[in-house]
């Protein structure tokens, strides 16, 4: 078993000398540390101004690695925020009256990575004149060439791969328009100006192109009028009765609902619920070995989605997989919160519900430190709590894993187009003293930003054509949507993807301490998928700069779900790691190894080195204070969003 204090002692001697010279880690031995240099992130961009010099120096102070040695440090009292800090306590991100944090119009003027342009303003933008030309010149070459023969649509755009769209005015019309798609977005490509504003013009550009498609449209859709022809309108007044539906619904379908059920064919890992309160419910699995690892491992889900895209079905499930390697598993369900539950902050949902799963996981197992993971916005809150325990000197974790996560916000990616000082200041004013953020329009924002895949696909399968979406359980999962409370969400908003201060020591007042990742101090394995659009994995790479602690960094293929939902079984993709941490991702990509199939056994051999001694495996869930409540996988997940 590693000895966790001074696992941590090293961590921070580390980040107190110059670059780690220790051994790096071979990519064939996954518990051992990679090289960890000691900088945790790039200087803060802050304007110079009283209120943002005064934080980062003040949380500068010498580290400390244990209780013994941490004299040298004189500890903020919990009610005394940091100066310059803000507090986790507000929705609206206003700091507490007697605390020294600056108010709102100072915060949001603030520097800071990734944020600058949005809180100031964006500048303007241009196209040069020369640029332009060259990019109409072109264009009128290649239409010249259209116009002479109707030419064979690229075979690589699905929506146009079947034979109808090869031939006559269809196969004219699709050229036309990927011609128009294809110089509208070096339009677009070709704009200087703010990073923030060129980015909102490809992705407007990208969604009035996508809507655009012939394919959309019954008139221009060859593939839909045979289908018509061929069910003599049956089609249509099919495609008519699933709009009607979907109008009903709120949404557009993109599974058959009905063959799903959570608990039957989905979620359907056996055990029991053996804690809630308000917020959370807390599932004990029942274990599937004669032994046990005596540490267990709590999963913190995304509060944005159900937690069973970690359970969807016993084949691609880390649930059963990590229950199979002998850990004990428990899960962190979130309530879908109503009306009465729209008052609750960021704050709620890490005391009451990461801090206090974490407690109760400890009670039930009698372990001191646990094992932690967290998925997406859950790895974003698990790390916000872990930093929570280190302000207050509780050492509960043994090791983290983080699974698509961010931490820094600097490179937040397409989710970064919706976010700037209007936005937020106009979520803070409606909902951020209380208040829901539905699921159903949290739902159709991730749905746009792949708009093809998510909803053009479905407006010409289900509307042009008639047909009934087929079952596929992750769309289930999708569509599955959540409420979050307006406090919790506008304080996410502003501090995370605005001003992003949680990379910032001792900027962010969370449960009455100061936030410095920093001090977590214990092993983490961080994964990101490469063709992720909600979390790049550049953004992802980017903890390696704010954690200390050995920590292992792992990329895997395709993308946000299908990346980390990959089961080992059935030996898709591909995963690469690296035996050292540079500065820049793709230096980090350049020397990793790529090897074949899923980073799940690469997890699990790291996972072993923190697991402690085996034992034999419960009989019963829970313990004689934590009863069992209900079965796996209990009612909150179970609840539907307004």
């Amino acid at each position: 078993m590693p000895d966790a204090s001074r696992g941590k002692a090293a961590a921070v001697s580390r980040r107190r000398n110059t670059r780690a010279s220790a051994p790096a880690a071979s990519p064939s031995d996954p518990g051992a540390p990679v090289t960890k240099r000691p900088t945790r992130g790039k200087p803060g961009a802050a304007p110079d101004t009283p209120a943002a010099k005064t934080a980062p120096q003040a949380a500068k102070a010498p580290r400390r690695a244990t209780k013994a040695s941490r004299a040298g440090k004189t500890p903020r009292r919990a009610t005394e925020p940091a100066q310059g800090a803000s507090t986790g306590t507000q929705g609206t991100g206003k700091p507490r009256a007697r605390g020294a944090a600056p108010s709102q119009p100072q915060a949001a003027a603030r520097g800071g990575h990734g944020g600058a342009a949005r809180r100031a303003g964006a500048a303007p933008v241009h196209l040069s004149g020369e640029r332009l030309g060259e990019i109409q010149a072109e264009y009128m070459q290649r239409l010249g060439a259209l116009m002479s023969g109707a030419p064979v649509p690229d075979s690589r755009d699905r929506r146009f791969a079947g034979d109808a769209w090869k031939h006559g005015p269809f196969a004219w019309a699709a050229g036309l328009y990927q011609l128009n798609a294809e110089f509208m977005q070096r339009l677009a490509d070709a704009v200087e100006g703010d990073k923030q504003a060129r980015n909102r013009i490809r992705f407007a550009t990208q969604q009035w192109v996508d809507a655009m498609s012939p394919a959309n449209f019954l008139a221009t859709n060859p593939e839909a009028q045979k289908r018509l022809i061929e069910t003599k309108g049956e089609s249509l007044r099919q495609g008519m009765q699933n709009l009607l539906g979907d109008l009903n619904r709120g949404r557009i379908s993109q599974t058959d609902e009905t063959a799903f059920e959570v608990g039957r064919n989905v979620a359907t890992s056996p055990g029991a619920v053996v804690y809630q309160n308000e917020l959370i419910q807390i599932i004990q699995y029942a274990p599937s070995t004669p032994t046990v690892h005596s540490r267990p491992l709590l999963m913190v889900p995304p509060c944005i989605n159900k937690f069973y895209i970690l359970d969807l079905q016993p084949e691609n499930s880390l649930v059963a997989y990590a229950v199979a390697q002998g850990h004990t598993v428990f899960m962190l369900s979130w309530k879908n919160v109503k009306a009465d539950q729209g008052h609750l902050t960021w704050d709620d949902y890490l005391e009451t519900g990461v801090i206090e799963a974490m407690r109760v996981v400890r009670e039930i197992s009698g372990q001191e430190r646990i094992n932690v993971l967290g998925f997406c916005v859950g790895g974003t809150l698990l790390g916000t709590a872990a930093a929570v325990l280190a302000a207050r000197d509780e050492q509960w974790i043994e090791s983290m894993t983080l699974l698509t996560t961010f931490l820094d916000f600097s490179e937040p990616g397409v989710l970064g187009v919706f976010i700037d000082e209007n936005f937020v200041a106009y979520r803070e004013s409606t909902i951020g003293s209380g208040g829901l953020v539905h699921g159903r329009e949290l739902a159709v924002t991730f749905n746009f930003l792949r708009p093809n895949d998510l909803v053009w696909n479905y407006v010409v399968s289900n509307y042009l054509k008639g047909e009934a979406p087929p079952a596929f359980d992750l769309l289930y999962w999708n569509s599955d949507s959540t409420n979050l409370p307006g406090p919790m969400y506008s304080w996410y908003l502003r501090h995370t993807y605005l001003q992003n201060e949680l990379r910032e020591p001792g900027r962010l007042i969370c449960c009455g301490v100061p936030v410095d990742l920093g001090e977590i101090g214990v092993p983490t394995y961080l994964y990101g998928s490469r063709e992720d659009h909600i979390v790049p994995w550049h953004g992802a790479y980017e903890s390696t700069k704010l954690l200390s602690g050995p920590l292992r960094f792992v990329l895997g293929a395709s993308g946000h779900i299908a990346g980390v939902i990959n089961p080992a079984s059935k030996g898709k993709r591909n995963h690469w790691i690296g035996d050292s941490l540079p500065d820049s991702a793709d230096d980090w990509l350049a020397a990793a190894t790529d090897h074949p199939g899923s980073w799940w056994p690469d997890w699990a051999r790291w996972l072993s080195s923190f697991t402690g001694e085996s034992r034999p495996a419960p009989r019963q869930p829970g313990n004689s204070r934590h009863r069992p409540i209900e079965p796996a996988p209990g009612s909150y997940v179970k609840e539907k969003a307004d």
